[in-house]
């Protein structure tokens, strides 16, 4: 997996979230012991989505941000988007699943007119797509001035005392129970290279800022393993 880049990288981890999609969900509420809905609840808060409003999540996975957004606020316009169909699949069949409004589609190259949303989120797409500047480019094209982009993302460890039980639970404790609850070792241990590739908080900061983001910061949760960063348009 370490090797691929374009369009072969992009097909891997296609296929790869096809194969796992249907113990997705069970699979990350046992390796964050939960925390992962506390995370999504975080980010919504952090998106104070207007009555009404329209909001696009990428990389939606099963759909856990839109379906949780229209728990919260009734009246919004939920787009659920994601390149794997068989995260959409699963997403569609959940309990309020009919009110999301679910797409197939390349977060690089979004299919919708300039300012259209009034947030963007995602949570744990980023450090997979193949261009991170294009994919917060078109997120900001996308959302309606003074609109907010939302990421919920994996970070490397940051250097603490509790580095090491972070790192092991990484490398170790994820893979282990992706293994037990998907049959899919190889899909969580390319969680944890890719986290460990991935970019520091700081610096998924100055990218975001860079494609014409303002006001960007950022809160690190779970010991530093995981950061949420918002901005606004």
């Amino acid at each position: 997996m370490t090797h691929l880049s374009g369009q072969d990288r992009a097909e891997y981890l296609r296929e790869m979230f096809d194969r796992i999609s249907k113990r997705y969900d069970l699979t990350n509420r046992l390796m964050t012991v939960g925390q992962d809905v506390l995370w999504r609840r975080r980010l919504l808060e952090k998106a104070n989505l207007p009555t009404s409003g329209l909001m696009l999540d990428l990389g939606t996975g099963t759909g856990d941000i839109p379906l949780e957004a229209l728990r919260v606020q009734t009246g919004i316009l939920s787009v659920g988007a994601d390149f794997s169909e068989g995260m959409l699949r699963v997403g569609r069949l959940r309990s309020g699943g009919s009110r999301v409004l679910w797409l197939s589609t390349d977060a690089t190259c979004l299919p919708f007119p300039e300012c259209t949303f009034d947030v963007v989120s995602s949570a744990f797409l980023v450090r997979n797509v193949i261009d991170l500047e294009q994919v917060f480019r078109e997120q900001q094209r996308v959302l309606r001035p003074g609109g907010k982009v939302v990421c919920l993302e994996t970070t490397p460890a940051v250097f603490s005392w509790l580095r090491p039980a972070v790192q092991f639970h990484l490398h170790y404790v994820i893979p282990f129970l992706g293994q037990l609850i998907s049959g899919d070792k190889a899909a969580y241990t390319y969680l944890s290279m890719s986290t460990d590739d991935f970019l520091s908080a700081e610096n998924l900061a100055k990218c975001i800022r860079a494609s014409g983001f303002r006001d960007v910061v950022f809160q690190r949760m779970m010991f530093g393993a995981v950061a949420l960063h918002w901005g606004v348009k």
